[in-house]
């Protein structure tokens, strides 16, 4: 009973000392701080617009400027000439399906895209100028169109891009007058120039608008055959709007 009694005053004695050397200025161990962390920051994934693709568009065309004259021949020799008789201003709804290959380098995107374009375009206008009088009309069957497109990426999701390329156009002319009627279907190619944007919607699709200038030249239709004939010279330049759709493979 006495050696217990001794150890108990012993241990109580010892905790005792213990936290007098605390409250004294003795050694007390630090707490750690837990570190702060700084809001996470959403990293914009980056966005790949190499590869096949393919889509279909909608579009207006406007903007034409022929000048229709007509030559008449006679014998196959040149007898008059009647010049500035009307201005065919062909224009209309189109639909186009196109497809392509684009390789990209950092922000740049190019590649080659084949298109072919068709739709209700046309314009007709009646003329009576020094004797001569009658309707002329000319009308686009179809369009198509080889072109180099190079973009640059303002940001991962959106791209501006400039084209030029070839176009070739099938057209149809006609020309009503009191001795009759005729129509020719001619061909002619040319240059073709454009500005557009396009925007990713999700991995595989995008959306784009696009400007388009179309030169065509300029060609000879005939609505007669034989030596005794009608000529006018056909320029059936236009400008194009659309807003499409492209699905990458």
């Amino acid at each position: 009973m006495r050696i217990f009694l001794t150890s108990a005053v012993a241990i109580a004695g010892a905790s005792m000392l213990t936290a007098g050397a605390s409250a004294a200025g003795g050694y007390v161990a630090p707490v750690a701080t837990p570190p702060i962390v700084g809001p996470v920051v959403a990293v914009e994934p980056a966005s790949s617009w190499a590869g096949a693709y393919g889509g279909v568009a909608l579009g207006y065309s406007f903007g034409g400027d022929d000048e229709v004259g007509l030559d008449f021949f006679d014998g196959g020799v040149l007898d008059s000439r009647a010049t500035g008789l009307a201005d065919l201003d062909i224009g209309g709804v189109t639909g186009s399906l196109h497809g392509g290959y684009r390789w990209q380098r950092g922000s740049w995107v190019y590649g080659p895209e084949l298109s072919l374009e068709g739709g209700s375009v046309d314009d007709s206008a009646d003329f009576s100028e020094g004797g001569v009088s009658g309707t002329i009309s000319n009308s686009v069957n179809y369009i198509a169109a080889l072109t180099l497109k190079t973009g640059y990426l303002v940001n991962p999701q959106t791209m501006v891009y400039g084209t030029a390329g070839w176009n070739y156009g099938d057209f149809t002319y006609e020309l009503e007058g009191p001795s009759g009627s005729g129509s020719d279907d001619y061909t002619a190619n040319g240059y073709v120039l454009g500005l557009g944007v396009e925007r990713q919607v999700s991995e595989r699709m995008s959306v784009f608008a696009e400007y388009q200038y179309r030169d065509f030249g300029s060609t000879d239709a005939t609505f007669a055959d034989g030596a005794d004939s009608v000529v006018t010279v056909a320029t059936p330049k236009h400008q194009n709007v659309k807003l499409g759709v492209n699905f990458r493979f």
